[in-house]
């Protein structure tokens, strides 16, 4: 038979069991376009990950910490002086002190209320910090001097007070019972940020702040940031040296505070993900081999109904090697037609997802999210369907071509 008519002829009994063959095709559409889809979105969390990582490479936080060894000193508050000192050191771009305190009633009218954060601070916190806002602006200097009663909100406390943000603006809240306008909505950065409001930094210890938690000129964080994330290094030696030298602290493992960097952190977060990106093939893959797995059991299914249309024990030469083919073509078309429907399914749902992500994201926690679609995984899923459906149909083919005893 030629290798026309042979082609013919499996066509022809792919086209005899359609149900059966588009069962089988429909388990490597669902393999390659796994293939297609985890692939996309792994490297769009990973890249939203560097995103986030690239605008906090450069800042250094700086808190209050007893060290873990006998006989250490007590985490010790710090101070305006200490963050006066650190404007000196050379690598250090900006400083800003805060002082924080949690389970802050805020309420709105006499019904809307609910627990937050608060958080005191100087002017330059949303530079530093990278907040950007929604609606109306942020405290300036004047503000921030004369301890003015002005906050700016998280998007949760806005949305929970008012409904709409934007309708915040100007309207009076209590924070603890103190009254205070709002002049600005953050824009998301996160379940716990959204819900926190911010005051400038003498306002929040007159009005906010209990004593012996932030009495006086005390602080909980110390935020410094570096001209840029390769100035890191140096910043926290010059940090580490002046407040050493302000704590009277001659050994390093005796410090009574911890200098964290955040961009440090963030990247050993990004190898967790890089890794997790690297494991989406191999599940997978795993998918197209269940695939495969369908591939086989049908050509198995369709050589034993051909056991009994034909008598195999008369086969020879020529013919065995026809009935192989026969075999081998019907296994690797539909390997082939799977794989095709599999990657325009894939590179479907790669678009849907892109487009959808952010209808969903009420949290801000796929900002900067977006799936990434190249070549190569495309090719390579076709590859291994094409190659699932040669190796599947192997088998079955052998069994075919070879003559009963």
């Amino acid at each position: 038979m030629s290798r026309r008519g042979t082609l013919h002829n499996a066509l022809r009994g792919l086209r005899a069991h359609r149900l059966r063959s588009a069962m089988t095709m429909f388990s490597l559409v669902i393999g390659v376009s796994a293939v297609i889809l985890l692939i996309a979105c792994g490297y769009g969390v990973k890249n939203a990950v560097n995103e986030r990582v690239e605008t906090v490479a450069n800042i250094i936080a700086i808190v209050p910490a007893s060290a873990d060894i006998p006989g250490a000193p007590p985490a010790r508050n710090l101070t305006d002086a200490d963050a006066d000192a650190l404007e000196n050191a050379p690598a250090v771009a900006t400083v800003t002190p805060s002082i924080a305190s949690s389970g802050i009633v805020i309420t709105a009218g006499t019904v809307k209320f609910l627990s937050g954060n608060t958080i005191g601070t100087t002017e330059n916190w949303p530079v530093t910090n990278n907040r950007i806002l929604t609606a109306g602006s942020f405290f300036d200097q004047t503000q921030a001097r004369e301890a003015a009663r002005v906050t700016v909100l998280g998007p949760a406390i806005g949305r929970a007070l008012f409904d709409d943000p934007a309708a915040a603006l100007n309207q009076t809240v209590q924070i603890n019972h103190v009254p205070f306008r709002v002049i600005g909505v953050m824009a998301s950065y996160g379940q716990q940020q959204d819900n926190t409001a911010v005051l400038p930094l003498d306002t929040a210890r007159r009005y906010i702040v209990g004593y012996g938690q932030g009495s006086g000129n005390s602080l909980n964080l110390i935020t410094v940031q570096a001209p840029r994330q390769t100035d890191v290094p140096a910043a926290m030696a010059q940090v580490a040296s002046i407040l050493d030298a302000r704590h009277h602290i001659t050994d390093p493992q005796m410090r009574d505070y911890q200098i964290q960097s955040l961009g440090h952190r963030l990247q050993t977060f990004d190898q967790i993900v890089h890794i997790l990106v690297l494991f989406i093939p191999a599940i997978a893959v795993i998918l197209l081999i269940v695939g495969g797995i369908g591939v086989l059991n049908i050509m198995l299914a369709s050589v034993t109904e051909r056991t009994h249309e034909v008598d195999i024990e008369e086969v020879t030469g020529t013919k065995r090697r026809a009935v192989l083919r026969q075999v081998l073509i019907e296994s690797v078309v539909l390997a082939g037609l799977g794989g095709l429907l599999g990657i325009g399914v894939g590179i479907a749902m790669t678009f849907i997802i892109r487009i959808l992500a952010p209808s969903f994201d009420r949290s801000g926690a796929l900002a900067g999210f977006s799936p990434v679609l190249s070549v190569q995984p495309v090719v390579v899923a076709f590859a291994i369907s094409l190659m699932i459906g040669l190796i599947a149909g192997s088998y079955p083919a052998y069994r075919a071509s070879r003559p009963r005893t």
